[in-house]
């Protein structure tokens, strides 16, 4: 395999360039200006000149060599209001949306007129879905810019989509169905039956009627897929609620033993790429006895074939519940769903019932897997943190650790989920949306959400709970995963080529029994000609991207 490299497990290495534009900034690390500075003629030069060196790193999309270059600029001139909105659009591209408001702040407060800041800050707002700020910063730049039509339309689309979803909440509190349940109402009372026009690949049933799936039909329909096709909508509920019956069962902590000679295959982030997941799956194999996969949240949004992407990764649930894990991300969610694409996917492919069971069965997706391999480490390091039994076992999660140091497995475990969304704070948020910094302690959330947490935390934690390692997803990182922590919190990333634009490679960590660990590496593969964010609702794709 040409594309692939492997990595002994190597835990003070890094694989990756930084992450980030700033890494693990505390509040007052910011850069932001309380007043105006006197500026000397060269440095205002030199300002411009790296600013020149950032705008071509922009438009290379190395994102974070642009953020770097402009805050080296900044430094020399921290008067220039386009310093710090250019910035913000390189933070936006890196999604570090938090930092990004506050360099558009920055920008407004140098320059209450400048309407592209207004623009961008708004946007991160939406991004962020803080919906209501964002409106507030798109009508700020129409009353500077009457005429733009095209904000014009995102404001409309905005309110819109901020409309809809305090509709649904009314709903939700009003006690709307479970989707599950009336699903299979409708199924019993003939309301959704197999399309007698459907050629595709076919689900065997039992002799009470009842579907069977088999790994002959999960080939057929990745190959149906492959194709452009879409399964009928019949197929597509008994997928999901094949899967749903064995996550509901699964704690919010799901504990997976390695035995001898078992290895077990960690996936990063996917969002809809579904076939650079095609391809990963080709380097990983399909989950059998031997090898298991466990998917770390995020494989919907963003990409174009989300639809294809949650089905395979249901279809192998159902199929080999004891071999395939899936995680649950900060975009297994309504909110990132309505604003992000997978909203719009499913209603489009198989109508807003599909979506509705989606939804749900996401909130019944565990929060985060222990990892346990069953063997002694054949060699013990000095920083290693076992076990009360001696040996290795892996935190995996899609965000991250807490905002205090007392979480134990057994709070994780007892988390109420079904039926739930992460909302902006609690253990749940915090799971799903934290990212490791590198100072001590604890910081800001570069996103906007959650926060950040430092070596010292994941220390503390690790040794609290005797876990050897966190692994850990939803960041990009240029090599596809980065070694952070002193070897105690990995970062795996799964979409080459994030968004068609990031230009990163995609990797995935692979478990043996002794605790062993190894890093792949693989590139982005070529899709069909359909752009990220097709789906997204109200026009509002291109402010996504």
């Amino acid at each position: 395999m040409s594309d692939i490299s492997s990595t002994p497990s190597s835990p003070t290495s890094s694989a990756s360039t930084p992450p980030s534009s700033a890494p693990s900034p505390q509040l007052n690390a910011l850069n932001i200006a309380e007043e105006r500075a006197s500026v000397s003629e060269a440095d205002i030069a030199a300002a411009t000149e790296l600013k020149a060196q950032a705008n071509k790193a922009f438009t290379s999309h190395d994102f974070p060599n642009a953020a770097h270059l402009y805050s080296k600029a900044i430094e020399k001139n921290p008067n220039e209001s386009t310093l710090w909105c250019n910035r913000a659009y390189a933070r936006m591209k890196l999604e570090e949306f938090g930092y990004a408001i506050s360099d558009a702040s920055q920008a407004i407060k140098l320059d209450p007129k400048y309407a592209k800041a207004y623009y961008r800050r708004g946007t991160c707002y939406l991004q962020t879905l803080n919906h209501q700020k964002s409106i507030s910063d798109f009508k700020k730049v129409l009353a500077l810019e009457p005429k733009n039509d095209t904000v014009r339309s995102q404001l409309q689309a905005t309110q819109k989509l901020f409309r809809k979803l305090e509709f649904e909440k009314a709903i939700e509190r009003e006690g709307e169905k479970n989707p599950v349940d009336r699903c299979h109402e409708i199924i019993a009372e003939g309301g959704c039956e197999l399309d007698k026009a459907y050629t595709g690949p076919k689900l065997n049933t039992t002799d009470e009627g009842k579907y069977q799936i088999t790994l002959e039909f999960v080939e057929g329909m990745i190959e149906w897929f492959k194709n452009g096709k879409t399964l009928p909508k019949r197929y597509v509920w008994e997928i999901v609620l094949g899967a749903y019956e064995h996550f509901i069962k699964e704690e919010s902590l799901v504990t997976v033993d390695i035995e001898e000679d078992v290895t077990c295959d960690v996936i990063g982030d996917v969002h809809g790429q579904f076939y650079d997941l095609l391809h990963l799956y080709s380097l990983t194999g399909k989950p059998d006895p031997k090898h298991y996969l466990l998917m770390n949240g995020d494989l919907v949004d963003r990409g174009s074939w989300s639809i294809e992407v949650i089905l395979t990764a249901f279809a192998y649930k159902w199929l080999y519940p004891k071999y395939m894990y899936i995680n649950r991300g900060n975009h297994e969610a309504k909110d990132m769903n309505s604003t992000y694409g997978f909203e719009g996917e499913a209603k489009h492919k198989h109508g807003d019932q599909s979506y509705k069971l989606f939804a749900h069965v996401f909130t019944t997706l565990p929060l985060a897997t222990l990892i346990c391999p069953t063997q002694p480490p054949r060699t013990k390091r000095a920083n290693d943190i076992l076990s009360p039994e001696g040996k290795r076992r892996f935190f995996v999660v899609h965000g991250g650790l807490f905002s205090k140091d007392e979480v134990t497995l057994d709070d994780i475990r007892k988390i109420p989920r079904v039926g739930r969304q992460p909302g902006q704070q609690g253990l749940m948020c915090e799971l799903l949306w934290t990212d490791p910094q590198e100072a001590p302690g604890r910081g800001p959330s570069k996103r906007g959400v959650g926060i950040a947490f430092g070596p010292d935390v994941t220390k503390r934690w690790c040794t609290l709970n005797g876990v050897s390692g966190i692994l850990r997803s939803h960041e990009v990182r240029q090599n596809g995963y980065q070694i952070e922590h002193n070897g105690l919190c990995t970062t795996v990333f799964s979409a080459p080529n994030y968004v068609d634009q990031a230009g990163n490679k995609g990797a995935y960590v692979r478990i043996d029994s002794f605790g062993e660990q190894q890093y792949f590496q693989f590139e982005a593969t070529p899709h069909p000609p359909m752009k990220p964010m097709a789906y997204v609702q109200g026009g509002l794709g291109s402010m996504m991207m």
